[in-house]
């Protein structure tokens, strides 16, 4: 084997250290947001989350730039949007609410932690069926409520709810259905934009940075209640269009058949 040919095989079993270095920081994250929760520090863990979406939203446009795609960086990204999006904010919202609904009985703990459960096997589902789809699935949208943006409305409501103090057996109960909801959205087949048309290297209309600007401002307002709606916005947007877009296919067939 030549030099150059043994200079490729090193290079094959080595791994991208840019990339990777920002999916570790992203599970980093993560797990440090059920470390946080288990020492009763929510609006930490629910923050801690969030800053696990910007840097898993870093880590494949970092190896695009620079070229430094791979299938490792493919598995590793999938195994740490597990742990950040899958397990950490089942836990959190776990130690946050619905722990507190054993205090109804046991039937309600069992309920509780089985929507905690609930949300994390549906986002293991989520995710490996996104692993399948690559290269398949119309890139312009999501089959299902993406993994982080469902982990971004059960954060943002354990942020608000501790920033305002909401606890109690009403918050509870939402707490689960809030839990149970971005669960079961995850692996239906309603779809949700991507975004992925959006290409910010280009040049962008200048009242695009004017948005941008009002975005920012208003989200300084109160940043957990303005995030969490953001969020609770987009995981209802997916099942308000699905049904718009069913009405005006079923409008059109009538109107062809008139």
């Amino acid at each position: 084997m030549s030099e150059p040919e043994q200079e490729m095989v090193k290079r094959r079993r080595g791994i991208y250290l840019l990339p990777n270095l920002f999916t570790t920081a992203a599970l980093f994250f993560g797990f440090y947001a059920v470390v946080a929760a288990t020492t009763d520090r929510f609006e930490l863990a629910a923050l801690a989350i969030f800053v696990a979406m910007v840097l898993d939203g870093m880590d494949g446009r970092v190896a695009r730039l620079t070229n430094t795609q791979s299938d490792f960086g493919v598995q590793y990204d999938s195994i740490a949007d597990m742990v950040s999006f899958g397990v950490a904010p089942a836990l959190v919202m776990f130690e946050w609410a619905l722990k507190g609904m054993e205090l109804l009985g046991p039937t309600w703990g069992k309920i509780g932690w089985i929507g905690a459960f609930m949300y994390t096997a549906c986002a293991g589902l989520r995710l490996a069926r996104f692993n399948t789809q690559v290269g398949v699935v119309d890139k312009r949208y999501f089959q299902g409520l993406p993994s982080p943006a469902a982990a971004a409305v059960v954060a943002g409501l354990v942020w608000v709810g501790d920033d305002l103090n909401f606890r109690g057996l009403p918050v509870e109960l939402v707490a689960w259905v809030l839990t149970v909801t971005p669960a079961i959205l995850m692996v239906s087949n309603i779809r949700y934009y991507s975004f992925k048309e959006f290409d910010f290297r280009y040049r962008v209309p200048f009242m695009a940075i004017v948005i941008l600007v009002l975005a920012v401002a208003f989200a300084s307002i109160h940043p957990p209640t303005v995030l969490f709606l953001v969020f609770l916005a987009y995981m209802v947007s997916g099942p308000v269009l699905t049904v718009w877009r069913l009405r005006e296919a079923k409008r059109n067939r009538r109107d062809s058949s008139v």
